[in-house]
């Protein structure tokens, strides 16, 4: 049996029991063998203020384990024993007092570290996922995997109970929790998440109402109950809550609530809260109203609901009625029997004829019912006011054209004669094909307003009496054009509703005008009437949602635009429109073409003299020719795209409003070293609900 000593001055040295005093005369050669063959055996521990790096080397030594020791360790420690201990137990009550200094021993592939406490969740290489390991004074991470209790709950109760270097996680998709401590720490912690963690979910409890609607004490009941819980803290940042928490549904059939709690309690105070607002109308603050009934809408509009319940209240009262009058006895007037039929529709009370009214302002109908019949406008309220799904219609009108034109043509005149005749002949070619006119050209020439064709003029021109006279002209032209128009007009509806937009010019249309001719009887008073009139692009569009998700439109679009040929025209204006109108069944997202129009045409025009026209090669001289060919691709088509909640309303506004602020910084004015930079408006940058 060894004594272990260490002083701060010295090294601790291993000195020999009295039991093997005569061993300990040897030679050094025979001591070190000696002392390396007793190590198994146990060890009394006395270091007293002794390095930390000097008592880590010895039981090194001692237990046969390679143990380093981090530079950033400093210290000394005193590590004493009053039984004589085994080198393993040694290394373990070196752990423990370790931990009173914030250090930690960590054994990984072998090795033992002696690190900083702050480290040592770092540098430890043991984790289990079963049962906890046993206590070996050293720190290891546990997964604990929760079969009832919410991980999120236990992290405030375990939290403390961890060392403060320490961490505890929790992965919420496995409803797990990771926690890296000391070992004998650990066992603890298992047998508390071992009571903890327990099936604790009351099961599902019908509480069928008296007096109130189920439909309204649902929302009333659920933000009580949620406000009451036990978890009153969100979940910790990027994780979900998954908390047990109380569902309340109504059951307008029966006019029930079905509720269940996380446990016995939670179930108890809900009962109690459905005692407390389950009261008849005429007890408590709400008997003055009697049987005046306020019900504000969510989402459908009071006045044409209020048209809609008007009709259906009407149509239940008028078959009643008849069908009390064909099963009245023969001693019973009939209208008694209207009046028995009246009286049980309405639940064996005096019937007021109930009224339904509606407040725009507020946007509430005002029901005049007794508490029957008043329930069964209330679950028909129930559905039709509902959340209703919105329409994304895209339209995209393509239009490619390709035109094509040529034109050919020779003029010329001469004068026939002898200078000084009387008479003279002029002899020549005039067309209207081939560009300008010559003898117009020649006018112009003496006016000074020459305007010759376009394209190639080719011409010769004789000097007559110091004057130049055009005799002979010819012009050659060719064009080509090619448009591609692509017009995406958008538009967002709510289903069943007509939606339209209008893009363009708001033109004068002349539709009448006086003028007074007579000057004799005073003043002239000259008026014209005018009706203007939209041109440009118009889409109405009125979409309506089906169940399998298609969508059917009734479409109108039409593309019009003025004809430039009628700009200054005396008799009016001319407009060129395109307009389809039709209804189409698409899916959801799916692009469907409408219509559109393919056109192709082609047009020659000669003119020639006879005869002379005709002649190979030689007869250009004498004819001009025109030749155009025009093709027009226009196709309409169509993408609707149902929006059903709040989230797919601004992810697709928020698409298309980055889309329009990354146009708005292109289009910022480029540098430059003579003008300031005076910027362009950009849209601001938009933040998305959290």
């Amino acid at each position: 049996m060894f004594t272990l000593m260490g002083l701060s001055v010295c090294l601790p040295l291993a000195l020999l029991s009295l039991s093997d005093f005569a061993s300990a005369q040897t030679p050094k050669a025979d001591k070190k063998a000696s002392v390396s063959k007793a190590t198994p055996e146990p060890i009394t521990l006395n270091f007293n203020n002794a390095d930390i790096d000097a008592v880590a080397k010895t039981l090194a030594s001692l237990s046969g384990h390679n143990v380093v020791v981090d530079p950033r360790v400093k210290g000394s420690i005193t590590l004493t024993s009053t039984v004589p201990v085994a080198p393993a137990q040694a290394l373990r009550l070196f752990a423990l007092q370790l931990r009173t200094q914030s250090f930690a021993l960590v054994e990984s592939a072998g090795l033992y570290l002696v690190v900083p406490e702050a480290d040592a969740k770092l540098q430890s290489g043991s984790v289990s996922a079963g049962s906890v390991p046993a206590s070996n004074g050293q720190i290891v991470t546990q997964i604990f995997q929760l079969n009832h209790e919410n991980a999120n709950n236990l992290v405030p109760i375990l939290r403390p109970l961890i060392s403060p270097n320490n961490t505890v996680n929790v992965n919420p998709g496995t409803n797990a929790l990771v926690i890296t401590d000391y070992a004998d720490n650990l066992q603890r912690l298992a047998r508390i998440i071992s009571a903890l963690d327990v099936a604790n979910a009351t099961g599902v409890e019908v509480i069928h109402l008296k007096h109130a609607l189920a439909s309204d004490l649902v929302p009333m009941l659920q933000r009580l109950l949620d406000a009451g819980a036990a978890n009153g803290q969100a979940p910790a940042a990027g994780q979900a809550d998954t908390a047990f928490k109380t569902a309340v549904m109504a059951e307008t059939r029966s006019n029930s609530l079905i509720v269940r709690a996380a446990n016995a309690a939670r179930m108890a105070l809900a009962r109690s809260l459905v005692v407390q607002l389950d009261q008849p109308s005429d007890v408590g603050p709400n008997a003055a109203s009697g049987n005046i009934h306020v019900v504000y809408l969510k989402n459908a509009d009071a006045s044409k609901l209020a048209v809609t319940l008007r009709a259906a209240l009407t149509a239940q009262t008028s078959s009643a009625v008849t069908a009390a009058q064909s099963t009245s006895p023969n001693n019973m007037p009939a209208n008694a029997g209207a009046a028995n039929a009246t009286f049980n529709t309405a639940g064996a009370q005096p019937s007021t004829g109930g009224q339904i009214q509606a407040d725009p302002s507020t946007n509430a109908l005002i029901i005049t019912a007794p508490e029957p019949q008043y329930r069964q406008l209330r679950a028909v309220i129930d559905k039709l006011d509902a959340r209703r799904a919105q329409v994304y219609v895209e339209s995209l009108i393509a239009e490619v054209s390709a035109e094509k034109a040529a034109e050919f043509g020779v003029q010329w005149q001469g004068p026939v004669g002898n200078k000084g005749d009387a008479n003279i002949g002029l002899l020549g070619t005039n067309f209207k094909v081939g560009g300008a006119n010559l003898i117009a050209l020649a006018a112009q020439g003496a006016s000074g307003t020459v305007a010759p064709s376009s394209g190639l003029n080719v011409g010769v021109a004789h000097n007559t009496n110091g004057t130049y006279v055009l005799g002979f002209l010819a012009r050659f032209l060719q064009t080509t054009g090619d448009g591609n128009v692509l017009s995406t007009p958008n538009l967002l509806t709510l289903d069943n509703e007509e939606a339209k937009i209008v893009i363009g010019q708001n033109v004068p249309f002349v539709t009448g005008q006086y003028t007074n001719n007579n000057t004799n009887a005073g003043t002239v008073n000259p008026f014209q009437t005018i009706e203007r009139k939209d041109v440009g692009l118009t889409l109405r569009v009125k979409p309506q949602i089906s169940e399998n998700g298609t969508v059917k439109l009734q479409i109108y679009q039409e593309v019009s635009r003025l004809d430039p040929a009628s700009l200054n025209s005396a008799t009016g204006l001319i407009t060129n429109k395109r307009s389809i109108e039709s209804s189409v069944l698409v899916e959801d997202g799916a692009i469907v073409v409408l219509g559109g129009l393919l056109q192709d045409d082609y047009g020659n025009s000669q003119e020639r003299v006879p005869g002379l026209g005709d002649v190979p090669v030689f007869g250009n001289l004498f004819r001009a020719e025109s030749r155009s060919r025009k093709k027009t691709n226009l196709m309409v088509f169509l993408r609707p795209v149902v929006v059903r909640d709040g989230n797919a309303t601004e992810g697709l506004s928020m698409d298309r409003y980055e889309q329009m602020r990354g146009a708005q910084m292109q289009a910022q004015p480029a540098p430059s070293a003579g003008l300031p930079n005076i910027g362009a408006p950009v849209l601001p940058e938009a933040t998305r609900k959290p």
